[in-house]
């Protein structure tokens, strides 16, 4: 893409830790902690279901290959993995890319979060939903599925 930021700043490629033939893994300029890495596709794509399967292999085995070396640089207990897909979903840069961000006890950041109020709204303004509703939504998405 023409204004794509990841596409044309010199700095990402200096920043960048790992790559391969399909991905490559550059630091992000506002990390969580230490080590925040963002994984991309070499080919400018906005969303994950864009992306062919050998572009979605080739950002598996780097992820891989970033996990084990965080364990080693950073003694990494644990990951968090993010992605955001599409801008009302906050996507800021329309590339793909895949947020690893190694965690350990005591650090900064979430890593202890309830995902409603993290994602959407706080938890109290949504009840527990009924099983007789979560099965009517489970058989609308069920018949939507491709075969």
């Amino acid at each position: 893409m023409e204004n794509c930021v990841f596409c044309q700043l010199p700095e990402i490629k200096e920043r960048e830790v790992a790559s391969n033939n399909l991905a490559r893994a550059f630091l992000t300029n506002i990390p969580i902690v230490p080590g925040h890495v963002l994984i991309i596709p070499t080919r400018c794509v906005a969303k994950y279901e864009d992306l062919d399967n050998q572009e979605q292999a080739a950002i598996e085995i780097l992820r891989f290959k970033i996990l084990a070396a965080l364990k080693k640089s950073f003694g990494a207990e644990g990951f968090n993995f993010a992605w955001n897909d599409g801008k009302t979903a906050g996507q800021s840069v329309s590339h793909f890319h895949l947020h690893v961000i190694p965690r350990k006890a005591g650090d900064s950041g979430i890593y202890q979060y309830e995902p409603r109020e993290f994602v959407y709204r706080p938890a109290k303004e949504r009840p527990v939903s009924r099983e007789e509703e979560l099965k009517e939504v489970a058989e609308i998405i069920k018949n939507n599925l491709s075969s």
